[in-house]
């Protein structure tokens, strides 16, 4: 039986680690509103080494579509802003050689539509990395050798906690899609 118990408890721990890799990639989906986690994903050259900007700046939201990036070392704000032109952000940054204001542009009603799609495709891949958890916790349950009503039941707790992460991936994308559409 404390196999059986590892075995959920490492099928619950995996899901829960399968949802957060979801919010961080939702997180990337850029929304009408300023989050310094759009910046995540760039990185700069800073002495021979790729670092975030995270790291090497502070980044504000002085207002609710501008991002304001100030470095802790004033010589690599050349490099920072070179870095956020050549991303896929879209985005131009304007240097005030103190730091970087991004000035992020109202969405289109089309590229609001089309970035719902993405989280769609997001979430189904994210509800797919559930399942095949479950797939695999089943799997150990069934290699255990229980006795038939125990193994059902094992096999039932397993499909109630897949049911309950998938309503909160389901939840967490509903509320990105409202975020996406709001103006």
């Amino acid at each position: 039986m404390e196999e059986l118990e590892m075995t959920l408890l490492e099928a619950e721990d995996r899901m829960d680690k399968a949802i957060q890799a979801f919010e961080r990639e939702l997180s990337t989906v850029r929304t009408g509103r300023a989050s310094a986690s759009l910046l995540d994903s760039i990185m700069i050259e800073y002495y021979g080494v790729m670092t975030p900007v995270k790291n090497i700046a502070s980044i504000t939201i002085p207002e609710a579509n501008q991002i304001y990036i100030k470095p802790f070392d004033k010589s690599s704000c050349k490099d920072i802003e070179r870095a956020i032109s050549a991303s896929s952000l879209g985005l131009t940054p304007q240097n005030d050689s103190v730091g970087i204001r991004l000035i992020l542009p109202q969405m289109t009603e089309e590229r609001r539509r089309e970035l719902t799609k993405v989280v769609g495709k997001m979430e189904e891949q994210a509800k797919v990395n559930v399942r095949n958890i479950r797939r695999d916790a089943n799997d150990e349950v069934k290699k255990l050798d229980l006795p038939e009503d125990d193994e059902k039941g094992a096999l039932e707790d397993i499909q109630k906690l897949t049911d309950k992460k998938i309503a909160a991936v389901e939840e967490i994308s509903a509320r990105k899609n409202k975020d996406l559409m709001s103006i």
